[in-house]
């Protein structure tokens, strides 16, 4: 599991790695991230072989192309060029070419691999020649490449998120609300980090603890983007649970409903075409809503927290929440801001996720 862990980071560098399945078949995975044609006829000299492209069931979807499971593996007559490669992933209304056929073992690896890691959900998978297994295994031994059982890789991306342990924590007085406590959690294989913003005194708190999991947003949160509501979301939240006498705020590095930043930047571009925010996630190869919540019933064990009062708009995240194992003992209303820049967003948060904004969005329904 441990050096599965590690084909996350090098996928990430937009270094190729190894899978070895059970029948000793080996092969060789390369994301989309920096793909050119020298890596492309790299990746190709160093298996001998051809690739197959896998895609997921979402990007394959949004291309009108349907089917079960994970997604699909895309073969070709010839080597393929980087242009291709990247327009079968991402480009809005691309035409694939004939030759999917179901995802093998070591296709379904390295697409659960590429979207642990938060890259483009596609990657070229080459199944190594014989004449070429010596000197792969050559370069794995001295460390030039990570190699890892195709067995592990699912193993760890299905795991969900690693578990979390408390590493640091300070006082931080914030503007307005007195002093806080942050506590940092930190994810067992080191990817991710998330943070609980502790206010008040905990003495004080109500019996049914005020609580905010609030997903990472930096353009929200730290730019003040007006294209969402979240750093209002973030801000209004705060205050509340200062009013109410205290609680938690659970800052999720999950940015963009947990696809990461790379790949939200890449979906503000199709939505500046026209889409919304749950087509333009397709076009890319995700679903509506990838996070994961584990992370945050574990924070709130650690914190001893039993029973929450979850402020929230979404009936989806108080069952997601529930299922993860957090006692939710009601719902509190928060809303964020609407500007002309995030009404879209917010109508399709209301009509396509299944938020309750109906008293924000009024003006807009009823009109």
């Amino acid at each position: 599991m441990r050096q599965a862990e590690r084909l996350v980071f090098d996928l990430r560098r937009s270094l190729p790695v190894i899978l070895r399945d059970a029948a000793g078949a080996i092969y060789l995975v390369a994301p989309l991230e920096g793909i050119d044609g020298a890596a492309l006829a790299d990746a190709a000299a160093m298996s001998g072989a051809l690739p197959t492209q896998v895609l997921s069931r979402h990007r394959l979807a949004s291309l009108g192309i349907f089917c079960d499971g994970l997604g699909a593996s895309l073969s070709f007559a010839g080597l393929p060029s980087a242009a291709d490669v990247l327009r079968h992933a991402l480009v809005r209304g691309a035409s694939l070419p004939p030759g999917l056929a179901p995802l093998n073992e070591a296709g379904r690896a390295a697409l659960l691999l590429v979207r642990r890691a938060q890259l483009v959900p596609s990657a070229l998978v080459f199944e190594v020649a014989p004449a070429r297994c010596e000197a792969l295994a050559r370069r794995c031994a001295e460390g030039d490449l990570l190699a890892s059982p195709v067995a592990a890789a699912i193993a760890l991306c299905e795991s969900g998120p690693g578990k979390v342990s408390r590493v640091s924590e300070a006082r931080v007085p914030l503007a307005g609300l007195g002093d806080a406590r942050l506590i940092v959690f930190r994810e067992e294989d080191g990817s991710r980090e998330h943070v609980a913003v502790l206010l008040g005194e905990r003495g004080e708190w109500p019996g049914d603890v005020p609580v905010r999991v609030h997903s990472a947003c930096l353009t929200g949160d730290l730019f003040g983007s007006q294209r969402c509501d979240c750093g209002a979301q973030l801000r209004n939240s705060l205050r509340t649970i200062h009013e109410l006498g205290g609680g938690v705020v659970l800052y999720l590095a999950q940015e963009g409903r947990g696809i990461g930043l790379a790949n939200k930047l890449r979906a503000y571009c199709l939505q500046d075409e026209g889409l919304d925010t749950i087509d333009a996630d397709q076009v890319i190869g995700f679903g509506k809503d990838e996070r994961d919540y584990r992370a945050a019933h574990e924070m709130l064990a650690a914190l001893d927290i039993a029973r929450i009062e979850l402020l929230t708009n979404n009936p989806e995240k108080v069952r997601a929440l529930c299922e993860a194992g957090i006692d939710v003992a009601r719902r509190r209303v928060l809303f964020g801001q609407l500007t002309e820049q995030n009404r879209n967003y917010l109508c399709t948060k209301a009509s396509r996720h299944g938020h309750l904004l109906d008293e924000l969005l009024a003006e807009v329904i009823h009109r």
